[in-house]
């Protein structure tokens, strides 16, 4: 099968998205084939210009939400002019449509804004691992949650020994049942801080120190917002760049820079 595919650079969350059908039973296959040629390339999604809906459809490998994903697929199908500066998707891990607002900055690259699912919830859970233990910030998110490390944490010890953080995420995750887990590592204090995101999806066996997390930074601007009780805005660096995001009552949107690196075919 010929595979077309794209790869975008989100803040540095460097992602393949499919361009040819690929059927569910063969879209593990076609991810791995994409990865192994592309030692840069963090996840892979799958996506349909036009849903049972109407609607176009990004379907992640790993059955998890993504929000770079998100906004490359919006990018990707603007840059093809299957869609305008408005762009409303069906996401895996995500129950109803998502939408990404756009601005060219270039001949192929934009300025995005989505607007992210709501938490489910946000609550601690005491968690322990490998001597260390304590209580952690979990934001339940669809298709995803996020757990939020600060310096004050006794599990902010991980970030020293980044083997051990990657077993902690896998052991997390399962005591979690998630679809995916991140491990945010957060620094810093008021409206500019400090994030390194560890991201594990069982569904597609990876685990990747990402250069940026776009529903990671969603997860703490929900919860910097739920412990303010109030509205909040927080821009945070990321070893890919900065992503920016304001939440309130009505919502919680995320804004970054997306752009077409190279598209490729290959034989899968």
């Amino acid at each position: 099968m010929e595979l077309r595919y794209s790869i975008l650079d989100p803040t540095g969350n460097i992602t393949a998205l499919a361009e040819s059908p690929v059927e569910a039973s063969e879209r593990q296959a076609a991810a791995a084939a994409i990865m192994q040629r592309h030692d840069d390339v963090e996840q892979v999604g799958f996506l349909s210009p036009e849903g049972e809906d109407g609607l176009p459809a990004l379907q992640m490998a790993g059955g998890e939400f993504c929000g770079n994903a998100t906004m490359c697929a919006a990018a990707l199908l603007s840059l093809r002019a299957l869609s305008g500066d408005m762009v409303r998707l069906h996401v895996s891990g995500a129950k109803r449509p998502v939408e990404v607002k756009l601005c060219q900055t270039g001949d192929e690259s934009f300025r995005a804004e989505l607007q992210m699912p709501p938490a489910i919830d946000i609550t601690e859970r005491a968690f322990a691992f490998e001597g260390l233990c304590g209580r952690l910030p979990l934001v339940r998110m669809e298709g995803i949650s996020h757990l939020v490390v600060e310096t004050r944490s006794p599990f902010f010890a991980l970030l020293d020994d980044l083997k051990a953080a990657e077993r902690a995420v896998k052991a997390f995750c399962a005591e979690l049942s998630a679809d995916g887990l991140g491990l945010l590592f957060l620094e810093g204090e008021g409206q500019e801080r400090r994030m390194t995101p560890l991201v594990y999806i069982p569904g597609s066996g990876t685990v990747f120190w990402e250069n940026s997390c776009a529903s990671g930074s969603a997860a703490v601007g929900m919860y910097l917002a739920d412990g303010n009780a109030a509205p909040t805005e927080v821009s945070l660096r990321e070893p890919g760049g900065v992503l920016h995001v304001t939440s309130d009552r009505t919502g919680t949107r995320l804004r970054g820079n997306v752009r077409l690196a190279a598209s490729h075919k290959i034989e899968v």
